[in-house]
């Protein structure tokens, strides 16, 4: 049937619930593609996460020429350090976390699942940028100085420290776009 004046095809009874069941199955199918593109993505940026606290720490740490070439003198590198081995111990945590869902294991409960998620990542991330940001002075100082393989090697690692809070801060933001399209019904 169609409207003559308006040159408007009408869908006719059969027509329209056909149309609605494919307008809600391509809904759902939408849906769940953007889950499964949310899930991928948190679990890169986590996977980049953890590449770039293992590069910040062990870099950070092997560091060391001797006599003031050592990081272990300065707080604000054994901050840095601290800092990465915790953000390398989280995201392994959640990169298992992760398999073990995907694997059809058992997760923790779907909204407290997202808590821990968004938490954690909100807090690793804000720790990670405040180590960078008390190493990258220093570094600073040391470089006007002299530049020498020490200073490189803190600049390498503040640097693989940013990235990776990078990481974990669009891993953040996509934790918290899932929690807030939790329904707590």
């Amino acid at each position: 049937m169609a409207d003559v004046e308006k040159a408007v095809p009408v869908a006719g009874p059969a027509e329209g619930a056909a149309a609605g069941r494919a307008g809600v199955v391509g809904a759902v199918l939408r849906q769940w593609r953007t889950q499964d593109l949310l899930d991928r993505s948190g679990s890169a940026l986590r996977a980049g996460a953890w590449a770039l606290s293992l590069l910040a720490f062990l870099v950070m740490a092997c560091n060391e020429h001797g006599d003031w070439k050592q990081f272990d003198r300065y707080e604000e590198y054994r901050y840095i350090v601290a800092v990465g081995l915790l953000a390398f111990v989280y995201t392994t945590l959640q990169l298992l976390r992760q398999g073990v869902r995907l694997s059809g294991g058992q997760d923790l409960q779907p909204k407290t699942g997202l808590l821990v998620d968004f938490a954690g990542d909100q807090v690793t991330a804000y720790l990670m940028m405040s180590a960078l940001s008390a190493a990258i002075p220093i570094t600073s100082r040391m470089r006007e100085g002299a530049d020498n393989v020490f200073t490189d090697s803190s600049a390498a690692s503040i640097s693989m420290a940013f990235l990776a809070f990078v990481c974990l801060a669009l891993s953040a933001l996509i934790s918290g776009f899932k929690l807030a399209k939790q329904t707590y019904i």
